[in-house]
């Protein structure tokens, strides 16, 4: 379950999962230069529309895919703040594949591998790219890119997963039937 995992916020704070017992959380790795950055918009109305009904949103930013979540905590933190008024946490810039990848990523894709793309304007060519990095791709349960998305039930829980290409209102959908 993800309540036995501990992360660190952009602030060096340590954070307990468990203390998100009872709460529908969302947790994605995400990137300030990315092309689905302007997610941001749409998981920021979602936290706001559903925050007090017992959405939480965990925002891990991540560097391993095209350098995209270049700088600080402090100066994403800033940059999200700014440009997308973020209401909820985000935690320290962190690996979600790979030897450092975060223990909590580790679990995350044990319990719901990759699935495929959704239909998207970048769908083949994210697939051409990726395929050059890694023939077997399609069968790694790694995550691909920014803005892939863990949607965890009341129970702690990993119901869903989205890749970056989902529909948002599909993400939304999931987690208003989970509140």
């Amino acid at each position: 379950m993800i309540y036995d995992y501990t992360i660190t916020t952009g602030k060096g704070e340590k954070l307990n999962l468990a203390d998100y017992k009872g709460k529908v959380v969302l947790i994605m790795n995400t990137a300030t230069s990315c092309g689905f950055t302007p997610q941001y918009a749409d998981i920021v109305q979602m936290y706001n529309d559903y925050h007090d009904s017992g959405l939480e949103v965990l925002d891990i930013p991540c560097n391993q895919f095209g350098e995209q979540a270049k700088g600080t905590d402090e100066e994403i933190r800033n940059f999200c703040a700014i440009n997308f008024h973020t209401p909820f946490p985000q935690m320290r810039k962190s690996d979600v594949n790979g030897e450092n990848e975060l223990p909590l990523f580790t679990y995350l894709k044990s319990q719901k591998g990759f699935g495929g793309f959704d239909e998207h304007p970048f769908k083949d060519l994210w697939e051409k790219h990726i395929a050059k990095k890694d023939p077997n791709w399609a069968s790694s349960p790694d995550i691909k890119w920014n803005f892939t998305k863990f949607v965890i039930d009341r129970k702690g829980n990993v119901v869903a997963r989205f890749e970056p290409t989902a529909d948002m209102a599909k993400v939304e959908e999931c987690i208003k039937s989970l509140l």
